[in-house]
């Protein structure tokens, strides 16, 4: 009897998979973590503020999902220990989405040294330090996903975003190198380069300027900013079984943003 063919079910399936979501008590992390969740993981949610990420993860308990939240701070230094306390706790962690980033708008000619470190340090320094450790603990088991939040400001650039845009173009560096030297261990290191979204981080920024939301929105030929749901069906297919010969990409979701002239 012929095989049948593999379905959605299986192809996304994520059953047993431990994944952690740095910066998932909102916006695209959220979405990202609740997409997993709902493929079978056990999503570690994470954030900075505790009662923000237990809400979350009370959230995903009211619709019958097991998940933990494990609240510490993505861009300290010791955050890699995070990890190790994780493999305690689990078991294992085969899924490592790093998301959490920040920025300083200024002009760079404003910028300071420290303005300067904090960004880099969070957005490329932090991201490299738990893929490390999670690609470590993935070489070890034979089986890994790691998955950065780069942005299209790595391509395209807005004044005052010097450390964000820098920051994020170095992540596509680091996915190649480490795509490489993990791809023979069973771990592919991909990113995401999501374009403008609708979400809770940016609204006061739409808020106060209705016409900047109205701007961008004239310049992506889908005509819209994207839902977060969106980016999380990409980051889903990225970390599944279905991506299994996927590595070292930066696949964009931005509606069309970056090749319209």
């Amino acid at each position: 009897m012929a095989e049948p063919p593999p379905t959605p079910a299986t192809l996304f399936d994520l059953t047993g998979r431990v994944a952690l979501v740095t910066g998932s008590s909102r916006g695209l992390g959220w979405a990202m973590a609740r997409a997993l969740a709902g493929a079978g993981a056990r999503v570690i949610l994470n954030g900075r503020d505790p009662a923000a990420v237990e809400a979350r993860r009370a959230e995903l308990a009211s619709a019958g999902i097991d998940a933990d939240a494990v609240p510490f701070d993505a861009a300290a230094a010791d955050a890699p220990d995070a990890v190790a306390r994780l493999l305690d706790r689990h078991g294992r962690l085969d899924v490592l989405v790093s998301n959490a980033a920040t920025t300083v708008r200024k002009p760079a000619l404003e910028q300071t040294d420290e303005d300067w470190d904090r960004v880099i340090g969070a957005d490329l320094t932090a991201q490299f330090r738990l893929a490390r450790a999670a690609g470590r603990a993935m070489v070890a088991a034979g089986w890994g996903r790691i998955l950065f939040t780069a942005s299209i400001n790595g391509m395209i650039v807005r004044p005052g975003m010097v450390g964000y845009a820098t920051a994020k173009t170095g992540l596509f560096g680091l996915v190649r190198v480490m795509a490489v030297e993990l791809a023979a261990a069973g771990v592919t290191v991909n990113a995401l380069a999501p374009g403008y979204f609708l979400t809770d981080g940016n609204a006061s920024t739409r808020a106060a300027d209705p016409a900047f939301h109205d701007r961008i929105a004239g310049r992506i030929p889908m005509g819209r900013w994207g839902r977060p749901e969106e980016l999380a069906a990409a980051a889903l297919w990225l970390v599944s079984p279905a991506a299994s010969f996927t590595t070292g990409t930066v696949v964009t979701v931005d509606g069309g943003m970056t090749v319209a002239i």
